[in-house]
């Protein structure tokens, strides 16, 4: 809550911009990056200035070419970005801080259960894989997400929005077995109920989902067990305006930015006092 007491935890005029990154919260991310060449000649970029490049793209959604002068040079910028979103590493950084963070709350580093939930958005004329939800009404993509119960982004999966919720649940569900070997309950809204999930399902381990319904005859908004845990992950993502629309051409770079979007979030929380 922001309070006399934790108004300064909150602070960030300090720094250059406000989306650069504290010393705590760099040392969270320095330890997962990939090590330096031996060989060649010794590189000139300093890597944090790149992970700052990229979380002041997040957090302001400016254009490649509008990134500022004092970043290290755009290209350079997006080599890094291009290699780290196809090499895994945003990924592994992005498992790594979720066990952290689990751990500051004294959780189990894996969890046992999750929630599951996709969100529709637009698209621009930048092009790639697209399709019209129905449903929304929104012609472009959907984030197709995994929280744990205290809303930390297990995994991601971005497809055409005209991809049904139970259709494009398979293959997300299938990459958390090796990722949380404990996990096997997932709590949904009732887009992913029927046989036919279950059925998709019977490949890759035992699963159970439950569907949460809202209560008969009510009306307007109410606020339903679990589920309302993903629908604050989607808003704390929000929070990033390169997520507004999927601006990207590629699959590959909306999770990324998406992953960004993050491990932005989990480390600030998890370098906090």
């Amino acid at each position: 809550m922001w309070t006399k007491i934790t108004r300064p935890q909150y602070d960030r005029r300090g720094l250059r911009y406000a989306s650069d990154m504290t010393d705590p919260e760099w040392a969270f991310v320095e330890l997962q990056l990939p090590p330096r060449k031996r060989l060649g000649r010794p590189p000139k970029t300093d890597r944090r200035e790149v992970v700052n490049a990229l979380l002041y793209m997040a957090t302001t959604g400016c254009q490649w070419r509008m990134l500022p002068k004092d970043f290290p040079p755009r290209s350079t910028v997006q080599d890094y970005f291009y290699s780290w979103a196809r090499s895994g590493v945003l990924d592994q950084i992005n498992h790594v801080l979720v066990m952290a963070a689990r751990e500051q709350v004294e959780r189990e580093a894996s969890p046992s259960a999750g929630v599951i939930d996709s969100q529709s958005v637009k698209t621009t004329e930048s092009g790639g894989p697209r399709g019209f939800d129905a449903g929304k009404k929104t012609k472009g993509r959907k984030r197709h997400i995994v929280t744990d119960t205290q809303g930390n982004l297990l995994q991601i999966q971005v497809h055409p929005a005209d991809i049904q919720d139970r259709d494009g649940a398979v293959e997300l569900i299938a990459a958390l077995r090796s990722l949380y070997p404990w996990l096997r309950h997932l709590f949904a809204d009732g887009g992913y109920a029927g046989e036919k999930l279950q059925t998709a399902l019977a490949a890759h381990g035992k699963w159970t989902i439950e569907v949460v319904k809202r209560s008969p005859g009510t009306k307007g908004f109410e606020v339903l067990p679990r589920r309302w845990v993903v629908e604050r992950t989607f808003a704390w993502l929000g929070r990033c305006r390169r997520l507004a629309k999927d601006v990207e051409a590629t699959i590959t770079s909306a999770v990324a930015w998406v992953l960004i979007a993050h491990i932005r979030l989990l480390t600030r929380r998890l370098a906090r006092p």
